[in-house]
């Protein structure tokens, strides 16, 4: 399955465009942590881009739904099915490699700077800062449904200092084209 098709395969699943740049985001972030280790940054963004394509039709089977259906329609590797299913934890499947960690990390915190840009009155994640970042994220209050556990977990999973693993995303964030 190559970009175009996973994002047709997305946008065909996912009616609100509020998840649909959630995904785009969890895909710069994963696609920016394939860059620092070198691994295969193109398998990685696909793993973030489908990551919750089945979130919105299906949210009582998700992740298991998507799964199954990327199976059945994909030659998507078995490593990126994995990552997709760990990246709940509800799921039971244990996160063991880098790609399952990797999404893990990224996607609860992709969330909190998406909502710390929707606050600035340019509603840009360019002009967000790490500094106020790190006060909004130990702000339980704000972006509330974003699990601050998990994001600490995933960091720590990957072995990076959480205020670095803040500023990879931010950056990854910062770096991605605007949607077209």
């Amino acid at each position: 399955m190559n970009r175009a098709e996973a994002l047709t395969l997305m946008e065909a699943h996912t009616p609100s465009a509020s998840l649909r740049r959630h995904m785009l985001n969890v895909e710069a972030a994963m696609r920016w942590y394939a860059g620092h280790w070198g691994e295969n940054e193109d398998l990685y963004a696909l793993t973030g881009l489908l990551h919750d394509f089945d979130y919105e039709l299906h949210p009582q089977q998700h992740p298991f739904w998507g799964v199954e259906y990327l199976k059945a329609s994909s030659d998507l590797p078995e490593e990126v099915l994995t990552a997709i299913l760990g990246h709940a934890s509800y799921s039971g499947v244990a996160r063991e490699t880098k790609l399952s960690k990797t999404l893990f990390a990224v996607d609860e915190l992709t969330g909190l700077i998406q909502a710390a840009a929707l606050v600035r009155p340019d509603r840009d994640v360019k002009g967000v800062e790490l500094a106020s970042l790190k006060k909004k994220f130990k702000n339980r209050a704000f972006a509330a449904g974003v699990n601050r556990e998990e994001v600490e977990q995933g960091a720590a999973e990957l072995g990076v200092p959480l205020d670095a693993h803040l500023q990879h995303v931010l950056e990854a964030m910062q770096g991605m084209a605007e949607p077209s």
